[in-house]
């Protein structure tokens, strides 16, 4: 689990297959500290295992399914990366929770100046639209940001100097591809509601709800009757 507050940057230095996915191999900007094999790293807001740690350089597998999901598909080496170690429940939750397991992969369609701040809209596919909401949280490679206004298939986030200066989102141009993570709450929210709705869509066709264990545990039968 990551809070989508970036830690620092790395450079991607090595790809080679793995099975059928592949093997990244990441030199960090900054020091790892205690990192060691099999923990999780947000990378570029991918959830990664690190299989290989030593001191600033780590790496980790990416899956077919991750390749799918995400830009790695298209990494190359020397690309700029957003780098964050897992949560410490011990730790501030600054930004938001970030699970690391991205969405989709949307399009930078335009990026202006507004103020201090960098106003980019971003595409992603219509099947994620109704997760993402004015005001909510949205994780962009990675980066916890709020969403500023969204309308069809599109929404705007504002990117401060500190956020642009800090993470790989302040050198990006239009057209560029970026990972996305919609607010998990969402998703589960969304996930009790159509069970919920299907148990009572079930009951409705098979009849009267009402039946001995209801009565039971409602208190209308005596357990031993």
């Amino acid at each position: 689990m990551f809070t989508g507050i970036i830690e620092g940057l790395g450079s991607v230095v090595g790809i080679r297959p793995s099975g059928l996915g592949r093997r990244l191999t990441v030199n960090a900007d900054f020091d790892l500290g205690d990192t060691k094999i099999g923990d999780s790293l947000s990378v570029n807001g991918a959830c990664l295992t690190a299989v290989t740690v030593e001191a600033r350089r780590f790496q980790a597998d990416v899956s077919p399914e991750t390749l799918d999901k995400t830009t790695f598909q298209k990494t190359n080496v020397g690309e700029r990366v957003n780098i964050e170690r897992a949560l410490m429940l011990t730790g501030r939750l600054d930004g938001h929770l970030v699970s690391g397991h991205v969405d989709c992969i949307g399009t930078i369609k335009d990026r202006k100046p507004v103020g201090n701040a960098t106003i980019i809209t971003i595409e992603v596919p219509p099947s994620l639209s109704p997760y993402i909401i004015e005001k909510g949280s949205i994780a962009v490679d990675g980066i916890s940001l709020t969403v500023n206004h969204c309308a069809h298939t599109r929404f705007d986030v504002s990117i401060i100097p500190h956020t642009g200066m800090l993470t790989t989102i302040g050198h990006k141009k239009v057209a560029e591809r970026v990972n996305i993570e919609t607010d998990m709450i969402g998703k589960y929210v969304e996930r009790f509601l159509s069970h919920y709705h299907n148990q009572n869509n079930s009951k409705e066709t098979s009849g009267s709800s009402i039946g001995m264990d209801l009565l039971a545990k409602t208190g209308f039968l005596n357990p031993g009757s």
